[in-house]
């Protein structure tokens, strides 16, 4: 390398890294500029500049959303980190006590109730411990993990597909609306996550499996999505036990649907992680039932 070669080595500056993470956090740019008391305008020319400076392009800018793309999700990753990193140096040299960051994922259908109960008994009983909490898709949260980006995940996956610090079964419901079921029309109308979710191809397998027809015919990545759709009548689709609703209708054995039992929950940290993790991990195992290696 020569002697000015790291002169010329782009320093990505804070201040942009928090407007592209705030953007993509918001999904809009209007959203993101009022958060950051900002023009949008602004905001836009940061992420312009990022952009810049990464030579690729971070942001897909839709009609009224945006999506960050392949570049942009690396980029993303690493400024969290980065600004992280820069609230810990004011805490220290505010003289303030910098405890350990646990980072946890949870799918989207186990936020809320007895998970949060749980993890406010657990900051309440660890105030050094400064825990993030990230709700998602299992494959994105996997991904995450094997990024480093997440220290501790709780998963859906494939049976024996990963080794786990712990798993158990998933129980999984056929369900239907119940103003307005859906399971007698032909082609049978099908709810379900995008293309490579959680029990997709379990659902077309299970109904070919009868020799039925099926389409799709409301797709989404959203957990309450699907829930709203099956309630509204627009499909069958199968999700969790604890993900039915009292709108719905869960399909028993008289409608031909098989049981499907492919999935586990699976808790997963790495082998070196601290100890405040592997509390963690013992704190979530008591609430999701026996252990199974």
């Amino acid at each position: 390398m020569k002697p000015n070669a790291k002169a010329r080595t782009p320093l990505f500056d804070l201040d942009l890294l928090k407007a592209i993470v705030m953007v993509a956090d918001c999904g809009t740019f209007t959203a993101a500029s009022a958060r950051l008391h900002s023009t949008q305008s602004t905001i836009s020319q940061k992420v312009r500049r990022l952009e810049d400076m990464a030579g690729h392009k971070l942001l897909e800018r839709g009609s009224r959303d945006v999506s960050p793309t392949d570049a942009g999700e690396t980029l993303l990753a690493y400024a969290r980190r980065m600004l992280a990193l820069n609230d810990e140096m004011i805490e220290a040299l505010s003289g303030a006590t910098v405890g350990l960051t646990v980072r946890l994922g949870v799918p989207e259908d186990f936020v809320g109730g007895p998970t949060t109960h749980m993890l406010a008994a657990f900051n309440r009983k660890h105030p050094q411990v400064k825990l993030e909490v990230t709700s998602g898709l299992s494959r994105d949260l996997s991904n995450s993990y094997d990024r480093g980006d997440l220290d501790l995940i709780l998963v859906k996956q494939r049976r024996n597909s990963r080794e786990a610090v712990a798993c158990w079964p998933e129980q999984l419901r056929w369900i239907d609306s119940a103003k307005n079921p859906s399971i007698h029309l032909d082609p049978i109308p099908i709810v379900a996550f995008p293309p490579r979710g959680l029990y997709r191809d379990d659902m077309t397998n299970a109904i070919e499996g009868l020799g039925r027809r099926w389409r799709m015919s409301f797709i989404s990545s959203s957990l309450s999505g699907i829930q709203a759709a099956v309630a509204d009548g627009l499909g069958i689709s199968l999700l969790p036990a604890r993900a039915v609703l009292a709108d719905h209708a869960v399909l028993t054995s008289k409608s031909g649907l098989p049981s499907i039992e492919t999935m586990d929950i699976a808790l997963l940290h790495r082998p070196t992680a601290d100890a405040a993790v592997k509390e963690l991990a013992r704190a979530l195992s008591r609430m999701f039932g026996p252990q199974r290696r």
